[in-house]
């Protein structure tokens, strides 16, 4: 009886107490959710879908291109040529274009001899130097890596400023955030081996520590930002505009020791940029090589930036009156959404750096939609009418048409209307 009822239990099926594949992939996915700490896991995915998208995009679009007659314009095959000594693959080697091989040319010039090449800040070539060698010696990888760890660290930050300057009322303002800086009109350009997302992230990170009251770590980012590109410098009167707002925007002589104490690392953003004419002056012999190199390579000289916006507007080139319109755009979006007194600080950041470049003249004209990425308060403003019911699919899927034409534009081939 005993061996009978054991052989007809074991007949019978009885409850599987191992857990199915589907529900311990589903636990370990929440196990590893709970690890990453908050805004990180959102930060990941966006990063790493922007990729894939943009990567897949590209292969397409110039697998597509390949058939076209006339592809890639005369002016445009050297950098074709440059671009595949760099990679055969096409979703690494479309993220160099024009500046990103001067990039990589600064990242290999020895230092233990005259240097002749001033036209670029250091800081960006000089991050890629110790990373190559982990890269086989390939500093254009190392430059590219550079960017991209740039980027990931820029969304962080967009989130968290994000969230904070937006108020907290919504617990998706800080994705918005996110999305909306993705969705300038040349954003894929912070996916490049290009200064783009070293400097906005710079950015982001300075006016972040400067609303948690971190001076000396504003300071620190700020010397940075400024040996990252020219206008970083100037950086420093809207920082300095945060510090006189936590304060009550009084300013007298009672109030000038308390700013001093507080503020006084803020002197680090102009000497990052001294640091670099020093730099000019030891290997060159010139403290102003830099401004000496964009004149004679690029014809840049100092302008009125209204006068040269408005030379675009009125002329027959219709490619640098698109450019610069798009810059009027984002002064106008700007000027509404930051014209409360608490966003002035950002509302002088977004003026700064708009107007600064057109202030090389005409010569800007071919860069104009790449400098006008580091006006990150424009998606914040973005971002905050997103809230509206309705207006956040429109002002997506715009942007996101704007973007798509354009990098199809750089995919093309056809890069100077953009760089």
């Amino acid at each position: 009886m005993a061996d009978e009822r054991r052989a007809g239990t074991a007949d019978v099926p009885g409850p599987d107490l191992r857990p199915s594949r589907r529900a311990r992939l589903t636990s370990g996915g929440r196990w590893l959710a709970g690890r990453i700490p908050a805004p990180w896991g959102f930060v990941l995915a966006v990063f790493v879908g922007s990729k894939i998208v943009l990567s897949l995009v590209g292969v397409l679009v110039l697998t597509a291109w390949d058939g076209v007659p006339g592809a890639p314009p005369a002016d445009e095959a050297m950098m074709r040529l440059q671009q595949d000594r760099i990679s055969s693959h096409r979703w690494v080697s479309l993220w160099f274009a024009w500046d990103s091989f001067l990039y990589d040319h600064l990242a290999r010039l020895p230092l233990d001899r005259p240097w002749k090449d001033f036209g670029f800040p250091l800081l960006y070539p000089f991050l890629a130097r110790p990373l190559a060698p982990l890269l086989g010696g390939h500093t254009a990888w190392a430059l590219l890596l550079v960017a991209n760890v740039a980027l990931l660290f820029q969304l962080w930050f967009a989130y968290r400023l994000g969230a904070r300057l937006l108020g907290d009322e919504d617990p998706g303002d800080g994705r918005r955030a996110v999305r909306y800086l993705l969705l300038l009109p040349t954003a894929f350009l912070f996916q490049a081996a290009l200064t783009e997302s070293l400097f906005v992230c710079l950015a982001l990170a300075a006016f972040w520590y400067a609303e948690q009251r971190r001076w000396l770590v504003v300071g620190i980012v700020g010397y940075f930002l400024a040996m990252s590109r020219s206008v970083g410098f100037v950086v420093v009167i809207p920082l300095a505009l945060v510090l006189l707002r936590q304060h009550g925007w009084r300013l007298n002589l009672r109030s000038l020791p308390r700013y001093v104490r507080e503020g006084w690392p803020l002197l680090l953003v102009p000497a990052g940029w001294l640091t670099f004419m020093a730099f000019c002056r030891w290997q060159g012999g010139d403290w102003f090589a830099y401004q000496h190199a964009q004149e004679k390579g690029w014809g840049i000289k100092v302008q009125n930036p209204l006068g040269v916006a408005g030379s675009a507007l009125v002329g027959d080139n219709s490619a640098n009156a698109l450019r610069v319109w798009i810059a009027v755009a984002m002064l106008a979006v700007a000027a509404v959404g930051l014209r409360r007194r608490a966003d002035w600080p950002y509302l002088v950041y977004t003026v700064i750096v708009v107007l600064v470049p057109l202030s090389m003249g005409p010569p800007v004209y071919k860069s104009l939609l790449r400098y006008l990425l580091a006006a990150f308060p424009v998606a914040l403003v973005l971002a905050r009418w997103a809230r509206r019911p309705g207006l956040d699919g429109w002002l997506t899927a715009g942007l996101a048409l704007l973007q798509g034409a354009l990098f199809a534009v750089w995919l093309t081939y056809w890069t100077h209307l953009i760089i």
